[in-house]
């Protein structure tokens, strides 16, 4: 009868044991940027270290571009349905590209794959793969566009591109690319490129992993015991990273944020770019400041009653307005194709929210209040 009864409890604490444990479906869609290492695979032995599960498929042939994914094997497997995230890595270089060229070639393309996500997988989530700048920019194509002739010139454009597509299309972003920029600014003995100076080498990968685990699963990389064989030391700093870059800001970089809405008095934003964002209190409103387009954008008031209005000062250039409640969901957008439009906040709950403004380039959040 004992040995019944120990027999029970040990199934009873293994039931609880996994039922504590989170699972996922994972699509990851992209080139040989995802394939280098087996991004997939480390990211599924990174959930493992904490108690979590992954179950996931790709699709990555090398160079593959997101136009190429909307008529290839990748949108079959994301109708298909039951997936809790797919991720979508646009080919390397082509985000950072001219405008009109990212205009045609890119942004459509995402749309699209990002639309499909959400009509055939219910609760599913969109996650944009943000790569990073070449390790000495792009030479041969800054010949014809010079801000790619250095890695900043290149890994500026592509955070710049991949932040619009997220804030436009409705996707979360996994900011690899900027976990990059801060280890090569803080940790510089960490080599991130393979050979080639382009794809990621191991410890490029690791850094890459411990971003998806922590945006998947909304948990910390401090947790992440998992080393695919490189530095101690290094695995550490990596973790390290990705805890002051993705998870320390989580808000910012997903669509919808699981915060504590009881805590107002905090809004988390993106603390970790060496970009300047000019935002600046005045009097009953806030000016948004876009330098690189000449042009100043005033929200007020703020406080707001039953409307906000943003005024646009300067050259006509293509501005969106999205406003978020705190957890993150899109409750309105509109273009800023007039100098003065406005955000209609009649019917909502008195609280905080965000105001994203979003040029084709930038974007700057603000705290809006209602009263």
């Amino acid at each position: 009868m004992k040995r019944y009864i120990l027999l029970i409890v040990i199934l009873i604490g293994a039931q609880m044991a996994w039922a504590q444990d989170e699972s996922r479906r994972v699509l990851f869609i992209g080139n040989s940027y995802t394939e280098v290492n087996n991004l997939p695979l480390l990211v599924k032995n990174a959930a493992e270290s904490v108690g979590d599960r992954i179950e996931y498929e790709s699709n990555t042939p090398g160079g593959c571009t997101f136009q190429q994914h909307c008529i290839n094997q990748s949108m079959d497997m994301i109708c298909q349905g039951g997936w809790d995230v797919v991720v979508l890595q646009e080919q390397s270089q082509l985000p950072s590209f001219p405008q009109f060229q990212v205009e045609a070639e890119c942004f459509p393309y995402a749309h699209q794959l990002i639309d499909s996500v959400y009509a055939n997988n219910e609760n599913g989530e969109a996650m944009l793969y943000m790569t990073w700048g070449r390790e000495n920019g792009d030479p041969q194509n800054a010949t014809v566009f010079p801000p790619l002739a250095t890695y900043e010139g290149m890994d500026s454009l592509l955070y710049e591109r991949y932040m619009y597509m997220g804030r436009t299309y409705d996707a979360s972003i996994c900011p690899v690319g900027r976990v990059w920029r801060y280890l090569r600014t803080n940790n510089q003995d960490i080599q991130l490129y393979a050979n080639d100076g382009s794809h990621p080498s191991l410890e490029g990968s690791y850094a890459a992993a411990c971003a998806f685990y922590t945006l998947i699963f909304r948990k910390s990389p401090q947790l992440i015991s998992f080393n695919p064989g490189i530095d101690e030391e290094n695995a550490r700093a990596i973790r390290e990273a990705v805890q002051t870059v993705v998870f320390d800001t989580l808000c910012f970089w997903l669509r919808q944020c699981p915060i504590d809405t009881t805590q107002t008095d905090t809004i988390q934003t993106d603390t970790t770019q060496t970009d300047t964002t000019q935002v600046d209190t005045v009097a009953s409103g806030i000016n948004f400041q876009f330098p690189e387009h000449k042009t100043q954008i005033t929200v007020y008031p703020n406080p707001a009653t039953t409307e906000a209005t943003i005024v646009v000062d300067g050259p006509a250039h293509c501005f969106d307005a999205v406003l978020y409640d705190m957890n993150g969901r899109r409750l309105r957008a509109c273009k800023l194709n007039q100098p003065t439009s406005v955000i209609d906040m009649n019917d909502l709950a008195p609280g905080i929210y965000l105001l994203s403004i979003l040029s084709r380039t930038d974007t700057r959040t603000i705290r809006l209040v209602k009263q």
